[in-house]
């Protein structure tokens, strides 16, 4: 990148420069330019594919000419509140859905590779908790964050014991399925992949691919649970992008697998992970516990 990146500043004459993250910025006269090492994802063709169903929110690529880097416009992003942010982004997020949904084909095997993928999952970190306590429990004076665990330790395996319950009702519902619905997936959804401006845009694209659109919805979940309600975020995607019943199954599966709590040496830290972990069930247990209600099934 560094020699690419010499011949560009010959080319555009910045009078400054700046490093944002793994990009640099280009301050020309004539305006600046973001530089971005290349991946393996063409973004010339998800760009020009993504014009072809009307959905133009991301920056302009400038100059994908060399093999190492990309060239884009610069965005400049609006201070605003990360919750409206958040409500930005998951519009422009069902909009990209929506406009890239087919049916796709599929193999017999293909929702079984899924299935198998998540219970061999929901075994390992069965194994690994029933380890865990069984250790815990052999520790005659039991540190905070593992006295914590063992409180909660219904609250892991109840989680366990409903994702395993749970794959097993999707799978029935899939199995005779020959086609999944798919949609191009940003597949790095966060806050700080998200610029708000004369419009909204998404960047940050190297990811991205065709898939389940609820993976879009797991990756940005998983990163900000913690800092927004997302059950109105959840909402406002359903009635823009209303998921189907397996794909909303498959979507609450995934997200209520319990975290891997590994122990350090470190209580401190120790009680931080163990917090955030039960933290993560609750709220995810305070999502999607409305749509398992007897109003919700009937």
């Amino acid at each position: 990148m560094n020699s690419s990146l010499e011949v560009l500043k010959k080319i555009y004459k910045p009078y400054r420069y700046t490093l944002k993250g793994n990009v640099v910025v280009l301050h020309t006269t004539s305006g600046d330019l973001v530089v971005k090492k290349k991946s393996n994802t063409d973004i010339k063709v998800i760009f020009n594919y993504l014009k072809s169903r009307n959905f133009n929110n991301f920056p302009n690529l400038i100059d994908d000419s060399r093999s190492d880097i990309n060239v884009y416009e610069y965005v400049s992003d609006i201070n605003m509140p990360k919750e409206q942010k958040a409500q930005d982004l998951i519009n422009v997020v069902s909009l990209l859905h929506s406009k890239t949904t087919y049916f796709k084909v599929v193999s017999d095997d293909t929702f079984k590779s899924i299935y198998d993928g998540i219970k061999s999952n929901i075994d390992y970190l069965t194994n690994y908790y029933n380890n865990l306590i069984n250790n815990i429990k052999r520790v005659e004076y039991p540190s905070p964050s593992e006295y914590l665990i063992l409180r909660n330790s219904s609250k892991i395996f109840s989680c366990l014991d409903f994702c395993n319950n749970e794959l097993n009702n999707w799978f029935d519902l899939v199995k005779e399925e020959h086609k999944q619905r798919v949609a191009l997936i940003h597949n790095n959804l966060s806050l700080n992949h998200f610029i708000k401006n004369d419009k909204e845009y998404l960047i940050s694209w190297d990811k991205s691919r065709v898939d389940n659109p609820v993976l879009d919805l797991i990756n940005f979940y998983e990163n900000n649970f913690f800092d927004l309600d997302f059950t109105s975020l959840f909402s406002m995607y359903q009635n823009k992008y209303p998921l189907t019943e397996n794909e909303k199954k498959l979507l609450f599966i995934v997200i209520s697998l319990p975290k891997k709590i590994e122990l350090s040496n470190n209580e401190f830290n120790n009680c931080k992970i163990v917090r955030e972990s039960l933290d993560y069930l609750f709220k995810t247990e305070e999502l999607i516990r409305p749509y398992y209600t007897i109003d919700k099934k009937d």
